[in-house]
């Protein structure tokens, strides 16, 4: 019986379609993020312009997610993520165009990570809430530990074919890779069946998002996930930026050495993954999440201190752990407090406290270029812990 939960899971082809779509443009993602990240420094020395390219992927998800989580719920899931998948494709292939011609700036850099961001904004309300209609309710973990476990992989590879490409075949190269890929990905989009089960609910989609927005005020579970996601991605997940600035000026690495730094993050984080696909019962979920935020930011500022490559990897090992447990929980916690027929709103408000995530990723930059950018992500990991420890009496109840 042990075996049941993994065979109805192999036993449903469209989770599969939607995982492998989840895991390519994740692992564009991460090409993306390290080799523009290198390119960016080398050409301008600016910390905080590194950290502003992750930030631009972030801001759509605060501006529109709320949104594209009601729209999300009267239409076809399926074409919307055609769409989106399109608009990547075509994003990478117009870069990768300019810099064939020499034509490229750093603002199309900045440009498409936008738009690229709009497209991520929608992974929560459109390919996740398919997931869950695809495997029901009580499987909605196990479908999220892969998930999420696919996402880290792609953190595994994603990075090193990044810097190891860029090295080699230069931007251009990396960007014609990204719209091969992004093309492997619409192909699976177009081969799946599902369909939304719930028709949405009659009525404005203001008033509906208010509806929903009510629904995460109200519900504790909801409220505490929502808490600690806002912190997470304001003091945490913003380190990831400065890897290559640190991996380059503190830890003296090339292209190809702060590729394979940034991976040491995504081993731990599919390792952690795979634990808790096999392991993780009910009763542990929320521990699961709130520990993983604890671990993530402590390790965080043990990555930041390291001296050598060595420790910095080992740090980011546990790091990856932890953002583990937090992943695979956000999106699970919250789909399983929320009716089914707000989900794709309430994901939608998920959605958009992780798009706060900009702030952080400005603060940080701003504060790598006047103290440097291990001190300023040690000092932002150590306001994260403060802040967990002073809103404790709000996520308590997860």
């Amino acid at each position: 019986m042990s075996k049941l939960p993994f065979r109805r899971i192999i036993d449903a082809p469209d989770f599969w379609r939607l995982w492998w779509v989840g895991l390519i443009i994740a692992t564009v993602r991460w090409v993306e993020t390290v080799a523009v990240g290198i390119v960016v420094y080398q050409r301008t020395e600016s910390a905080f312009l590194v950290a502003m390219m992750t930030m631009l992927r972030l801001l759509p998800m605060g501006l529109f997610g709320v949104f594209l989580g009601a729209l999300a719920e009267r239409l076809d899931r399926s074409r919307m993520l055609v769409v989106v998948v399109l608009l990547m494709a075509a994003t990478s292939a117009v870069l990768a165009i300019l810099d064939k011609t020499g034509q490229l700036e750093i603002w199309h850099l900045a440009f498409a990570s936008f738009i690229n961001g709009c497209g991520w904004c929608t992974d929560n309300p459109v390919r996740r809430v398919m997931i869950g209609e695809v495997v029901g309710r009580e499987k909605m973990s196990l479908a999220m530990s892969l998930d999420v476990g696919a996402n880290n992989a792609s953190r595994m590879v994603g990075p090193v074919i990044g810097g190891i490409l860029l090295a080699g075949a230069g931007l251009e190269g990396v960007l014609i890779l990204s719209t091969l890929m992004y093309c492997a990905a619409l192909w699976a989009v177009l081969t799946v069946r599902a369909r939304a089960a719930h028709a949405a609910e009659p009525g404005p989609v203001l008033a509906r998002i208010a509806a929903g927005l009510a629904l995460a005020r109200s519900d504790k579970r909801i409220r505490g996930v929502l808490i600690v996601t806002v912190i997470y991605n304001v003091f945490a997940w913003p380190f990831t930026s400065m890897i290559p600035v640190i991996g380059r000026d503190r830890l003296h690495l090339g292209p190809e050495g702060v590729g394979l730094l940034a991976t040491m993050d995504g081993i731990g984080a599919f390792v952690g993954a795979l634990v808790l696909a096999l392991w993780l019962t009910p009763r542990w979920y929320g521990r699961a999440f709130v520990g993983g935020v604890l671990c993530y930011m402590l390790t965080v500022v043990i990555f930041a201190l390291a001296q050598n490559p060595v420790l910095a990897g080992a740090a980011l090992l546990l790091t990856g752990v932890g953002g583990a447990g937090f992943g695979t929980m956000q999106a699970t916690l919250v789909y399983l407090a929320s009716p089914p027929e707000m989900r794709s709103r309430i994901l939608g408000v998920l959605t958009v406290c992780i798009g706060i995530g900009p702030i952080g990723f400005l603060w940080l930059g701003w504060l790598a270029d006047r103290i440097g950018s291990h001190s300023a992500t040690a000092l932002t990991g150590t306001l994260g812990l403060l802040a967990m420890a002073t809103t404790w009496r709000w996520w308590k109840e997860i």
